[in-house]
């Protein structure tokens, strides 16, 4: 078999290297022994698949335990106590999917188990909640790129919550509202402070938008569609701001993720390259570097950024939160080496805070672009020229005159 970025996706701990799963293997002691019924605190969250859409898995995740469960799922808590990539994969080995088939307009039935799966998604905090399944649990692996890993799944037979979930009031009303479009709701509740994975949560379980359009999304796209929507909006106040005045630079890292964000005196544009050295999840049987890139002008992109997916759209919207606080514009160059140390799959959340993260540091600054390049270049583990030879930005800048240069 030729392995690529998607073997581990295709797997599912199968074995298909011929060697036992070194993900799954690491779960085995954390995994819960349930048989049929079990019950526990949702952190809370929820999954809904992609595959055979519209017909697609749909469902509850909780541990068979009580307690704050919050950090089982949220991404911004994993950053904000930097977990290590073992302490959260113990945690979401915890974890039992319990899954029942759905269509994606079922939102507008009265189906028990779906209201059910719908009531925990509107909750900010833990819900107690008893599982009753048609099967014991499977110990496989639902790897994805933009969603964190899902271990043990099971047909959901009943659920029933044992608390009332606490909702948000902004969240409360804009589910309850049936004549707002979904993406003024997205940005209603990001301006409310309601974190983007609970945004995301209540999109995915079809709660809204208008009465009629209302639908499950499969998670990875309501992942992307958040952060889309977020930053889009954002974009239409950057685009009138100033430019700033400088060459700035960030950088983050986070459990064998590197960023530099290199940010140039012009117009709006955007890029992203990303570097999966060998090793890490992404390529983790060729011998060669694996690279993506997409980007986008002034005026933004028509089409899904299919090369690096849902992690551009994370790094824009930390981008422009930058801008926006700033009140400023640039043109922003990311890089990102994807290092050996990321061996299992978290998710982009875990990017999205990443990439925030380096926005909240001074910036470094500079005279001229190679002097930037020269800093970054200390601090990647490939060097600079990988990148440097591909970028649009680096390309297209060069070619814009700039006032200072006429005189």
């Amino acid at each position: 078999m030729n392995f690529n970025s998607e073997t581990c996706i295709q797997c599912k701990g199968r074995g298909y290297c011929g060697k036992p799963c070194p993900i799954l293997k690491r779960f085995s002691e954390f995994q819960p022994k349930v048989k049929t019924s079990f019950s526990g605190s949702s952190p809370p969250e929820i999954f809904v698949g992609r595959y055979n859409y519209p017909n697609v898995n749909t469902g509850i995740l909780a541990p068979a335990e009580y307690g704050q469960t919050e950090e089982y799922s949220m991404p911004e808590l994993w950053h904000k106590k930097n977990f290590s990539i073992n302490k959260i994969l113990s945690l979401r080995a915890k974890l039992i999917y319990g899954k029942f088939k759905s269509n994606v307009k079922d939102t507008r039935k009265e189906k028990r188990i779906l209201k059910t799966m719908q009531e925990i998604s509107l909750a900010d905090r833990k819900v107690d909640t008893e599982f009753i399944l048609s099967k014991p649990v499977k110990k496989i692996l639902n790897i994805e790129k933009s969603n964190p890993l899902i271990t043990n799944s099971a047909q959901l037979k009943s659920a029933r919550l044992q608390e009332n979930p606490h909702v948000h009031k902004k969240v409360d009303y804009l589910t309850s509202d049936t004549n707002v479009k979904s993406s003024i709701a997205i940005n209603e509740l990001y301006n409310s402070k309601v974190n983007v994975s609970n945004i995301i949560k209540i999109l995915s379980a079809g709660l809204l938008g208008k009465k009629t359009s209302r639908k499950l999304v499969p998670t990875r796209w309501a992942i992307t569609a958040t952060d889309d929507t977020l930053s889009k909006t954002l974009l239409e106040k950057i685009r009138y701001y100033p430019e700033i005045s400088e060459i700035l630079l960030f950088n983050s890292e986070y459990v064998g993720n590197h960023y530099e964000f290199l940010l140039l005196p012009e117009k709006f544009s955007f890029e992203v390259i990303e570097a999966y050295m060998k090793g890490s999840i992404w390529n983790l049987f060729s011998e060669k570097i694996a690279l993506s890139q997409d980007y986008e002008s002034f005026n933004g992109r028509k089409n899904y950024a299919s090369n690096v997916t849902g992690a551009y759209y994370t790094a824009r919207l930390a981008l422009c939160e930058y801008f926006n606080n700033i009140k400023k514009q640039g043109a922003c160059l990311v890089l990102r080496e994807e290092r050996p140390e990321y061996n299992a799959p978290l998710g982009v959340g875990i990017l999205r805070e990443c990439s925030r993260q380096a926005f909240t540091k001074k910036p470094e600054k500079f005279s001229t672009i190679q002097e930037a390049l020269n800093k970054i270049k200390t601090r990647l583990k490939l060097g600079i020229e990988i990148f440097k030879d591909i970028s649009w930005l680096l390309r297209e800048y060069k070619k814009q005159k700039r006032l200072g240069e006429w005189f």
